[in-house]
């Protein structure tokens, strides 16, 4: 199908320096997130909307007891 055999552009966070790290990546209007452990496994999609979302409670410290 068109579209999901396109390359995907990897990107880690900067801080990035043990090889553990979480990678994002985009495909069409998807957001990708995989571990750099295992590159080749499964990988997680959400919308832009979820990833805006996502992002916010990051930066509001939702997740932080986590």
């Amino acid at each position: 199908m068109g579209g999901e055999s396109e390359e995907i552009s990897w990107h880690a966070a900067g801080r990035c320096d043990n090889g553990q790290c979480v990678q994002v990546g985009t495909r069409g209007q998807s957001i990708l997130i995989r571990s750099t452990v295992d590159p080749d496994g499964t990988f997680a999609t959400l919308s832009r909307d979820e990833w805006q979302v996502f992002i916010a409670g990051v930066k509001d410290g939702d997740f932080d007891s986590i």
